[in-house]
């Protein structure tokens, strides 16, 4: 999908509505996996600091991803004990699926996760999801590589995090500074698209879920963090590179074939001062005049360099219409993917036969001067023949601008009947008993009720944002725990929603917008 011209399928940011309601605006998530011993001290931890320093009601979910010891029996005590405090079990390990499946089933506006140690800092944690709330980024991440970080670790861990980083940026050209801190948030209208891209449920969750996000032109907050070293975790460091490796090989495998759909994560112009309407000028022609220059700077010094060595066993003729060639063939694929933001297979056959047309009229522009000179000089210089054929390649430059804006990528009408796509995710709602917490096929999800107190209301996009309710006598010995089975959003089904959508080409996207 080109961006420059079509709507989205995301909806536009906008800071969520100040208010009082009763569902919570975030849900801070901790996968854990055989953490007994840290978790009821991590959790009331975090549960003092939210009640003390957030001003919006919030949720801690204790995402148990198949433990083994005691973890479970913890994670329900303390949804007993603690307002606001939630247990979900799955049977598989993996911290990305346990993420994917309890941010596919919550109903907050900003879902978050951070590691059971508290390794972060939670100061970090407002700073964190205010440029969510206020609609301003789509994801958030806390990074210990920047300049502002304050971070205490061995020098081992240290090598290996700036190098896993420095793979990042040299094969998946990640803008990102910290892929693994375990200190993330996202807006949930922004993890029901994106999730079902990510594969991976382990430890490459992240990094593959921010990589997706930066292509898809998805605005990525980060938080400087002051960070300790925990020296009892239960990483395993080499097989966790090594999947990381495999990770990064898939998904760049992924991107350079253009399999992944990025245009479903298209934001909708409107919500940056960029996009606003200009009189008398295209969308987008500026940044497509940037970037074919830069496309037909480096073709010509290519065409050049292979005018230059078909020229060393051939006439003048057949060296420029075999470089002129090859070049064309580079030119049109490069402009077809960076220009014109074209991404995917589709159409690829047809506009690389367009764009020998447009090799066509380049040759005979180009071959017609050689003629010329050759005509009027007999045998001329070859630095004469290079200052001619630039000469012939600028005005074919212009002209194939134009041919390839108006004909070979044109923009699609906006206008035509809208179109609806439904994201499919319908947990069950089936109550069990307490003891089948353990024992349940698919993951439960532990809601706390308090006597006399309503049942919150669901979220509302339209809605107040929801403020956190005044401690209240009732919480404590008197209140009940319910277990509510949840579906299993790890096969890719989501809730039920709709959302209306302009008929758009499938496979435009803009790599080059910085959003």
């Amino acid at each position: 999908m080109r961006t420059d011209s079509s709507p989205g399928t995301l909806p536009a940011r906008e800071h969520l509505p100040a208010g009082n309601a009763g569902t919570p605006v975030l849900d801070v998530v901790i996968p854990v996996y055989n953490e007994e011993k840290d978790l009821e001290p991590c959790v009331r931890r975090l549960h003092e600091h939210l009640a003390r320093t957030f001003p919006y009601a919030f949720r801690i979910t204790v995402a148990d991803n198949a433990s083994t010891d005691g973890t479970p029996r913890v994670a329900a005590r303390l949804a007993e004990q603690l307002p606001g405090v939630t247990a979900f079990r799955l049977e598989q390990k993996g911290r990305g699926r346990a993420l994917r499946t309890v941010w596919s089933a919550s109903d907050a506006p900003v879902l978050a996760y951070m590691d059971v140690d508290l390794s972060t800092d939670l100061n970090a944690l407002l700073p964190l999801v205010a440029p969510l709330i206020s609609g301003h980024s789509d994801l958030a991440i806390g990074s210990r590589l920047a300049h502002a970080s304050r971070v205490v670790r061995g020098p081992k861990r240290e090598f290996i995090s700036r190098a896993y980083n420095l793979i990042l940026r040299g094969s998946l050209q990640a803008r990102f500074s910290d892929a693994q801190c375990g200190f993330k948030a996202i807006r949930r209208e922004v993890a029901q698209v994106l999730l079902p891209l990510v594969e991976d449920t382990g430890w490459f969750f992240d990094t593959e879920m921010l990589v997706l996000a930066e292509r898809a032109g998805l605005r990525i907050h980060e938080v400087p963090v002051d960070w300790v070293d925990d020296p009892d975790s239960t990483v395993h460091i080499v097989r966790t590179a090594t999947d990381d490796l495999r990770g990064v090989w898939r998904v760049g495998r992924a991107l350079a074939t253009g399999s992944l759909p990025l245009d479903r994560l298209a934001r909708p112009f409107g919500d940056d001062p960029r996009d606003r309407d200009i009189q008398d000028v295209p969308r987008g022609l500026a940044r497509q005049l940037v970037g074919f220059c830069v496309v037909g700077g480096l073709s010509t010094l290519f065409y050049l360099l292979l005018y230059s060595v078909f020229r060393q066993f051939s006439g003048s003729q057949i060296a420029n219409a075999l470089a002129l060639l090859v070049s064309a063939v580079a030119n049109t694929a490069a402009n077809r993917r960076l220009t014109f933001g074209v991404r995917g297979r589709g159409g690829a056959v047809r506009h690389q036969a367009q764009g020998l047309v447009v090799f066509a009229i380049g040759l005979a522009l180009t071959s017609g001067s050689l003629a010329a000179l050759n005509a009027a000089g007999g045998s001329p210089a070859h630095s004469t023949e290079l200052a001619v054929l630039i000469a012939a390649n600028l005005a074919a430059t212009v002209l194939r601008f134009l041919l390839f804006r108006a004909w070979v990528f044109p923009d699609r009408p906006e206008d035509g009947p809208v179109s609806t796509v439904v994201a499919a995710h319908t947990p069950s709602a089936h109550l069990l008993p307490a003891t089948a917490h353990a024992t349940a096929s698919s993951p439960t999800y532990a809601t706390t009720s308090v006597p006399g107190h309503a049942t919150p209301a669901p979220y509302r996009p339209d809605g107040p944002l929801p403020r956190r309710p005044l401690p209240h006598p009732a919480y404590g010995p008197h209140q009940t725990t319910a277990q509510v089975r949840a579906g299993e959003a790890a096969d890719g089904t989501w809730r039920d929603g709709t959302m209306p959508l302009q008929p758009v080409r499938p496979h435009y996207t803009d790599p080059g917008d910085p959003r």
